[in-house]
């Protein structure tokens, strides 16, 4: 049965900050498949001349105390080199279910993502497009492509290798300027470090350069704030994404952040309006509750669909490494996935361990009804500042949104979150600051019991 409309959630929202949506259904409401299907039954059914390509990289040099990826720190040459020969093995399987069906593949998108891939050295990224672009036909040159990284490993030999095989978009993660709240953050960074890996990217002359800070880190304030935005805005970056901290279990901070939530809630909506107040005035547009992009740069001009966006999950996502999602029209697919470290070991050695033969079906995965997919299509465009087109939902699914979603439409109009305006419902500017709230009250009943069950690991 499909799972509209399905409830709201009881009570006002506690937080402005109860769930970061970048992907719907989250990670722990998959749940393993016993004798999952075939890949190649799934991917016969796509479109396979606009697919997105995302890699996951599950390696860091450090783990920050705010981070609840799945990634593992310090790993060995042995690890990463055997990871790598995973990988490929996994990549072989996954384009002979593509070859299936004896159409055209295009990979007109493409994203390196963890972890950190950086963190592979510059042999292991070079090995690591070949992979990419030998085994799954990906044209890496051709395609809008994110690449992640760090200030501890972009390096100029990595950012070399980078730059020659056509990486157009890099992403890197600062958080702060300021040393002590790096070190509040558990990131023990230097600012020395920080500016000169902006100079190497910077050099470089990617068509787009991203830095991410963070915002409500213990003792800051908008003037420490102001530091981190000026110092960003001072590299001219395409983007910026400005990030609330959350402390998820298990997490370095889980012990340690010591506010109450409403004085933490204050203090992170107040510093995201200022942040977002600082970065409008200085020629920035706002396209998500996080991202904003410079006008008239390469990062505006290519918001049309060709790039990875945090909302875009689209069937059509093919996902290789460990914690790497897959989407396709019936199915969402993964690995494993924990945050703790022994389990994040595990996971990673049954990955390299793991039978060529068992990458030929989904394992760990999320099945998607009608009514998950309307829910996926609505995050994905009403937490964008375009809005959803009203007409265009009617059409894709033969239904009105207002009858769909009728308590969530409500809700939203009576605190003024949500407006209407030439058929286009977009959040206002209050809504957009309550964006990580307004996306939950979509979730549907069963992904909710799912995540609830979860048990973290």
């Amino acid at each position: 049965m499909p799972s509209i409309p399905g409830p709201l959630p009881a009570g006002e929202p506690e937080t402005p900050y109860e769930q970061y949506v970048y992907a719907y259904p989250h990670q722990k409401a998959y749940r393993l498949l016993e004798n999952g299907p075939l890949l190649r039954d799934l991917w016969s059914k796509e479109r396979l001349d606009a697919l997105s390509l995302y890699v996951h990289i599950p390696f860091c040099e450090m783990r920050c105390g705010f981070c609840n990826l799945f990634t593992r720190t310090g790993a060995p040459e042995d690890v990463t080199r055997e990871f790598l020969h995973t990988l490929e093995r996994q990549a072989r399987v996954t384009r002979q279910a593509l070859e299936g069906k004896g159409e055209p593949i295009r990979f007109p998108l493409a994203a390196f993502g963890g972890g950190t891939p950086t963190y592979l050295t510059a042999a292991e990224l070079s090995r690591l497009c070949d992979i990419c672009e030998g085994v799954m036909g990906a044209d890496l040159k051709a395609a809008s492509w994110s690449v992640e990284t760090s200030p501890a490993t972009a390096t100029a030999d990595r950012i070399a290798v980078l730059a020659e095989r056509g990486a157009t978009r890099l992403s890197i993660g600062v958080q702060s300027f300021i040393d002590g709240e790096a070190r509040a953050a558990v990131r023990p960074q230097k600012r020395a470090e920080v500016e000169a890996s902006l100079a190497r990217l910077k050099d470089a002359n990617f068509p787009v350069l991203n830095i991410d800070l963070i915002y409500g880190i213990d003792g800051q304030t908008e003037r420490t704030f102001k530091v981190s935005l000026d110092a960003a805005l001072a590299w001219q970056p395409e983007e910026i994404y400005l990030y609330p901290l959350y402390v998820r279990p298990l997490t370095g901070l889980s012990t340690r952040h010591a506010k109450t939530l409403q004085d933490w809630n204050e203090q992170r909506l107040r510093l995201y309006r200022y942040g977002r107040d600082h970065l409008l005035s200085a020629g920035y547009e706002q396209t998500s509750m996080r991202v904003f992009r410079r006008l008239g740069t390469a990062a505006v001009e290519d918001t049309d669909g060709s790039s990875i966006s945090e909302y875009n999950q689209q069937a059509g996502m093919v996902g290789l490494g460990v914690g790497a999602r897959s989407f396709t029209t019936d199915l969402h697919y993964t690995t494993d996935y924990a945050v703790a470290v022994p389990e994040v070991r595990r996971i990673i050695d049954d990955y390299i361990a793991t039978p060529t033969e068992q990458f030929e079906r989904a394992q760990w995965a999320f099945r998607m009804d009608e009514g998950e997919r309307r829910r996926m299509y609505v995050l994905q465009h009403l937490l964008e500042s375009t809005g959803m087109r009203v007409a265009d939902y009617e059409q894709r699914f033969a239904t009105r949104f207002e009858d769909d979603f009728a308590p969530q439409l409500g809700a939203l109009l009576e605190k003024n979150w949500l407006r209407e305006k030439d058929g286009t419902l977009g959040l206002t500017l209050e809504g957009m600051a309550w964006a990580d709230a307004v996306g939950p009250m979509f979730f549907s009943s069963r992904v909710r019991e799912h995540m609830t069950s979860y048990e973290d690991r």
